[in-house]
């Protein structure tokens, strides 16, 4: 089982064991608010993304990888990576609003893009996030990663407006 440590955090496979702490988080409006596939409305919905995160971890060769955050002991969020066909990843994040603002996505992050140069040979990473998720973009700008695109067409699930996005990318 993988599992990456940093100063404050653990980072182990995310699976149906969360499914109260995800569920909390996924299914709440102001954490999810500028996410394309949350939130999710019913908690059907939160066990079956934790099934196919751990059917993917079972796999030889994930085609991605879904890390629970535990912070104390405690799981408070999730950050992954989606591997692309050409040897690029997407990482992505969420914390449970109650753990804002204390660089825990940051360090989360930061963690798993080093596992994924020195583990997968991952050189080029992506994050997207809608505009006006200003923590996010700043998550990454500090990750290192230069703004490359802004596209239109987004659509969050908790609204039926279209919004803007930025993509975010670092070469290693």
């Amino acid at each position: 089982m993988v599992t990456i440590k940093t100063e404050r955090l653990l980072l182990e496979p995310l699976g149906s064991k969360h499914l109260k702490t995800v569920h909390k988080y996924a299914s709440d409006y102001e954490n999810t608010k500028y996410m394309v596939h949350l939130p999710n409305k019913t908690i059907e919905e939160t066990t079956d993304f934790l099934q196919r995160a751990e059917a993917e971890w079972k796999r030889d060769k994930p085609s991605y990888y879904e890390f629970a955050v535990l912070y104390n002991g405690r799981q408070i969020g999730a950050v992954s990576i989606y591997l692309g066909d050409d040897m690029s990843g997407e990482l992505g994040w969420i914390i449970s609003k109650e753990y804002w603002g204390q660089g825990i996505a940051y360090e989360a992050a930061k963690a798993l893009l080093e596992y994924a140069v020195k583990h997968l040979q991952i050189r080029h990473f992506i994050a997207h996030c809608d505009m006006k998720n200003i923590a996010s973009y700043k998550i990454m700008e500090k990750l290192g990663m230069v703004r490359t695109g802004i596209h239109g067409g987004r659509k969050n699930k908790s609204s039926d407006e279209e919004r803007t996005e930025y993509q975010y990318e670092l070469f290693i």
